[in-house]
C-alpha cells in the first residue's frame, strides 16, 4: 500500500500543467494566455482603480537619503503605508526605481533598518539584511510597501498579542479563499498599486522600475512582474523553483498557495511570462525552504523559454554559500545594469 506522502505526490505530480510552454507554441500567444489564466487563478483584479490618495505618514533625513513612510488606497475601503526611499544626492534627471518586497518577518520596517515599533535597529538585520537600504545606496528610490498580514496590517489579535513576528496570514488567507480570492492575488495587486504610486514621484524615471523580494516576497515579486509589463526587471530571492521542490515537500504559511494552479503550469513557466524582461534568481547552497536543487531545475526551463521569446540570456542566477536569505552585490548590479538600459530606451 502506498504512503499518503506517495499518494499526494503522485496526485500533484499528475495535475493536468495544460498551459506550460513548448517551443512548438507562439511566445507572445502562450504569454498571453498563461497570464490570463494566472490573473483567474489568483482571484481576479478590480476592473477600476480606486484612487490613490497619498498621504505621508512620516519624512526623516538619513545618512545619504531621506525616508519617507507614505500611505495609500490600495483596494476601495484599504490602505497600505509604504516606505520610500530617495537618495539625498540631486539628481540632474529622475533616477531608477526598485520595489523592495519583504517576506515573512515584522513587515517593511526590517527592510529599512528600523525595529518593530519604528526605532532605529542596531542588531542583526536577519534574512532581508536590510536590502532596501542597500538599493538606495546603489542610487535607486526604492519603494517598500507593508504587504498584507504584516507589520501594522495585521487583525487585532495579532496586533495585540506583543508579538512583532507574528502574522496574520492564516485567518487572511482562509477569508480570502472562501470568497474566491487569494492572499497572493491580494499582495500582488496592492504591489502593482505601489508601482503606480512610484510612478508618480517626480523622483523617479518611470520607464526604469524594477522589482526584487525574497521568500514570500519573492512570490509576489516574479508574479507581480509577470503580469505587469510596466516592471523592467525582476529580482527573485529564496524563492525560484518549482512547486514540487518547495511548498509541497513541508508545512508552509497558507499565503504560498495558489489553488488550481498546477492544473496550468509549474512556477517556472508562471516566472517565465517575465520574458523578454530580464530575471535574476539569488539561491543559497543550504536554502532548507527554497533549495538550489529546485531553482536549477527552474533555470534550466526558464533558458528555454527566454530563448523561445527571443531573449537568450535574459535569466541569470546567483547560487551563493549561504542559506534563506539576501546574497545582495550580484543582484544590485545587474540591476544597475538593466535599469540602466531601460533608461536609455527612451
Amino acid at each position: 500500500m502506498e504512503s499518503l506522502e506517495q499518494y499526494m505526490q503522485q496526485l500533484t505530480a499528475a495535475a493536468a500543467k495544460s498551459s506550460a510552454f513548448s517551443k512548438d507554441i507562439q511566445f507572445a500567444r502562450w504569454r498571453e494566455v498563461l497570464a490570463a489564466q494566472l490573473t483567474g487563478w489568483l482571484g481576479g483584479f478590480p476592473e477600476q482603480r480606486a484612487e490613490l490618495q497619498p498621504v505621508r505618514l512620516e519624512r526623516t533625513t538619513c545618512p545619504g537619503y531621506i525616508r519617507e513612510r507614505i500611505e495609500i488606497t490600495t483596494y476601495e475601503g484599504l490602505r497600505m503605508a509604504l516606505y520610500l526611499l530617495i537618495p539625498e544626492q540631486a539628481a540632474a534627471s529622475p533616477l531608477p526605481a526598485v520595489l523592495a518586497i519583504h517576506g515573512h518577518g515584522y513587515g517593511s520596517r526590517e527592510l529599512v533598518g528600523l525595529n518593530p515599533d519604528g526605532s532605529e535597529r542596531e542588531g542583526d538585520p536577519g534574512l532581508h539584511k536590510d536590502f532596501a537600504v542597500s538599493l538606495v545606496k546603489q542610487g535607486f528610490v526604492t519603494a517598500v510597501p507593508e504587504l498584507l498580514g504584516f507589520g501594522d496590517r495585521r487583525l487585532a489579535e495579532d496586533l495585540d498579542s506583543g508579538e512583532p513576528g507574528r502574522n496574520s496570514c492564516f485567518r487572511l488567507s482562509s477569508a480570502l479563499l472562501l470568497a474566491g480570492r487569494t492572499m497572493a492575488g491580494y499582495r500582488i495587486y496592492e504591489t502593482m498599486r505601489a508601482l503606480d504610486y512610484v510612478q508618480q514621484r517626480a523622483e523617479v524615471s518611470p520607464q526604469a522600475i524594477g522589482i526584487m523580494g525574497i521568500s514570500g516576497g519573492g512570490l509576489v515579486a516574479g508574479f507581480t512582474a509577470a503580469l505587469d509589463e510596466r516592471i523592467s526587471c525582476a529580482v527573485v530571492s529564496g524563492y525560484a523553483g518549482t512547486f514540487a521542490t518547495s511548498i509541497l515537500t513541508r508545512n508552509h504559511c497558507l499565503d504560498n498557495y495558489i489553488p488550481g494552479i498546477l492544473q496550468d503550469a509549474e512556477m517556472p513557466d508562471l516566472l517565465g511570462l517575465i520574458a523578454p524582461r530580464g530575471l535574476f534568481m539569488e539561491s543559497g547552497d543550504s536554502d532548507p525552504l527554497f533549495g538550489p536543487a529546485g531553482a536549477k531545475q527552474a533555470l534550466a526551463r526558464l533558458e528555454m523559454i527566454y530563448a523561445a521569446a527571443g531573449a537568450g540570456g535574459g535569466v541569470q542566477a546567483d547560487f551563493f554559500a549561504g542559506g534563506h536569505e539576501i546574497h545582495g552585490e550580484p543582484a544590485f548590479s545587474w540591476l544597475r545594469s538593466q535599469l540602466a538600459a531601460a533608461r536609455e530606451k527612451v
